[in-house]
C-alpha cells in the first residue's frame, strides 16, 4: 500500500478520473508504457519512486485539481499504472489502477482461504473486470461494478460495507424492510474482518491481470489456489476480445488420445482410498510414443507415476551405455521401461528388469529412486540387518551421492531386450561421444521372458480354420 501513500496519504481504495487515463495513453507502443526502467517495485524508502503529476478537471465542481501517476511494479506479478486525483476546492479524491501490460491469454482465479488476521493484510489488484466473491455469505462484487484497485482483503472487504452503508439512512427513513436486512448483512461482513471465523475469498478475473499476494513467494502458499482457464466466448466479448472459432474435432481416435488426458477410477496402493488415474499418450523425441499414468491420492498425498510402451515389442534389444563425466548429465531425460535392467559397474550394483516398474523421469531422479529402494529394503534395517551389511548400504549410498554430484565418473547402462528403453542424447541429431547404443539379437531365454516364443503372428488363420 506504499504506492498509494505516496500518491494521496488519505486514500486507501477507489476510483480514478477519466482524465488520469487519457493523460497515460500515448502512442502506441511508446515507451511510457513498455520501458521496463520506469517501472519501480513498491517501496516507500525508494527516494526515486516520485509519481508524475498532472493537472486535471474535477467531476464534482468542474474546477482544476492535480492526478499523480505512478509507474510501478508488484513483486511476483507484474506492472501496473497507480493513478490518485485530488481536487483542493472541493476536497474530492479517488485513486484506480490500471495494467500497463495487455490482456493474458488466460483467465486468473485466485481463492484464498483467510485463517488468521493476517491474511487481511494480504495485497491485492483487482482489476474493473474482476469478480469478487465471498461464497460463505453469498456476496459478490460482479465485474464493471467498480474500477480497478490496489488494496488489501480487509481493504476491499471495508469498500464494500462503505458502498452498503451510503444509502442507509434513505431507507430507514422510508421504514423499509431493506435496511434491517442489510445491516444484518454488513454486521457479518464487520465480523468478516476480524477473522472470527475461516471463510474463503475469491477473484476472478477473465482479463488475468488481478492478483492477490503470497507472503512466502517464491515458496507455496497453501492457503491460495491459483487457477488458470480458458475464457468463454461470453468472457471474450465482455473485454472486447474477439474469440477465435474452435478447430473441428479429429475423427482420428488415436489423434484424440494424443490430445486428450483419460481418467480412471482406482484404488490407492497405500491406503487404498478411492482415487484417480491419469493417463496420457505422450511422443518423447527422436524416440517413440509412451503412455504416461499417474496416480495422486487425495486422501493420504501418496503420489506415483508409470510408463507403458506405446507401441510393439522391437525387433532387437537396446543396451545404452551412458559414460557420466559431468553433473549435468544428471539432467537427461530417461524412459525405463517394465523389462530393462539397470547396472553401474563401478558400484557393482545391477537391477534386474520389473524392479521400480516403468518410469519417465531424469537421470539423477532413476538413481534417487534407487537409493530409495535399496535403503528402504527390510532385510538392510532393524533386528534384520547386521553390521558388514549397514556398513556396505552406507558405502554405496556416498558413492551414488557422488555420483549425483558429479565428484565420481561411472558408467550407466540400460539393457532392454524389448527395445523400449530410452536416455536422452543431448547433442541430437548429432551423436552423443558420452554415449553408445547397441543393437542386439534376444537370446532364447530373453524372448521366454517376454513371452515372444510362444506368439505366433503370421499364418494363425489358417490354423484356427483347421482346428474347427
Amino acid at each position: 500500500m506504499s504506492a498509494l501513500r505516496a500518491l494521496d496519504p488519505g486514500v486507501t481504495a477507489g476510483v480514478g478520473p477519466g482524465s488520469a487515463t487519457a493523460a497515460t495513453s500515448g502512442p502506441p507502443g511508446g515507451p511510457a508504457l513498455t520501458s521496463g526502467n520506469l517501472f519501480h517495485p513498491i517501496s516507500a524508502e525508494d527516494e526515486e519512486q516520485q509519481p508524475t503529476e498532472i493537472e486535471s478537471l474535477c467531476m464534482n465542481c468542474y474546477g482544476n485539481g492535480m492526478t499523480r501517476l505512478l509507474l510501478t511494479k508488484i513483486p511476483f506479478f507484474k506492472e501496473i499504472i497507480v493513478s490518485s486525483f485530488s481536487c483542493e476546492h472541493c476536497g474530492w479524491s479517488n485513486t484506480e489502477i490500471q495494467s500497463a501490460g495487455r490482456i493474458q491469454e488466460q483467465g486468473v482465479r485466485y481463492t484464498l482461504s483467510v485463517r488468521v488476521p493476517e491474511d487481511m493484510n494480504r495485497e491485492v489488484v483487482k482489476t474493473d473486470c474482476a469478480t469478487a466473491r465471498i461464497p460463505e455469505l453469498d456476496f459478490e462484487i460482479p465485474a464493471f461494478s467498480q474500477k480497478g484497485a490496489l488494496t488489501t482483503v480487509e481493504g476491499l472487504i471495508s469498500r464494500a460495507i462503505s458502498g452498503l452503508e451510503q444509502d442507509q439512512p434513505a431507507r430507514r427513513a422510508k421504514g423499509e424492510t431493506m435496511a434491517e436486512k442489510i445491516d444484518e448483512f454488513i454486521a457479518k461482513l464487520k465480523q468478516l474482518k476480524r477473522v472470527d471465523s475461516p471463510f474463503t475469498f475469491i477473484i476472478d478475473d477473465p482479463s488475468g491481470n488481478s492478483f492477490v499476494e503470497n507472503p512466502y513467494a517464491p515458496r507455496k502458499d497453501d492457503a491460495l489456489v491459483i487457477t488458470h482457464y480458458i475464457r468463454t466466448p461470453q468472457q471474450g466479448d465482455m473485454l472486447g476480445l474477439k474469440i477465435e472459432e474452435p478447430e473441428e474435432k479429429s475423427t482420428d481416435p488415436v489423434e484424440d488420445l494424443r490430445n486428450e488426458v483419460l481418467q480412471f477410477s482406482t484404488n490407492c496402493p497405500e491406503c487404498n482410498a478411492p482415487a484417480t488415474t491419469n493417463m496420457k499418450l505422450v511422443q518423447i523425441p527422436h524416440f517413440k510414443e509412451v503412455i504416461i499414468m499417474a496416480t495422486n491420492c487425495e486422501n493420504c498425498g501418496h503420489r506415483t507415476n508409470e510408463v507403458k510402451s506405446g507401441g510393439a515389442v522391437e525387433p532387437l534389444g537396446t543396451r545404452i551405455t551412458l559414460q557420466i563425466t559431468d553433473p549435468s548429465d544428471m539432467t537427461r531425460d530417461i524412459l525405463k521401461s517394465e523389462t530393462c535392467s539397470v547396472e553401474i559397474p563401478e558400484l557393482e550394483f545391477e537391477l534386474g528388469m520389473g524392479a521400480l516398474g516403468g518410469k519417465f523421469t531424469t537421470l539423477e531422479g532413476l538413481l534417487k529412486d534407487i537409493c530409495d529402494l535399496v535403503t528402504r529394503n527390510p532385510f538392510t534395517l532393524g533386528d534384520s540387518s547386521n553390521p558388514d551389511r549397514t556398513e556396505k548400504l552406507e558405502e554405496f549410498n556416498q558413492k551414488l551421492d557422488e555420483i549425483i554430484e558429479g565428484r565420481m565418473k561411472a558408467h550407466f547402462i540400460l539393457d532392454d531386450p524389448a527395445g523400449n528403453s530410452y536416455l536422452q542424447n543431448v547433442y541430437a541429431p548429432e551423436e552423443d561421444p558420452e554415449m553408445k547404443v547397441e543393437r542386439y539379437k534376444r537370446t532364447f531365454d530373453q524372448n521366454e521372458e517376454l513371452g515372444l516364443n510362444d506368439m505366433k503372428t503370421e499364418g494363425y488363420e489358417m490354423e484356427l480354420a483347421s482346428r474347427r
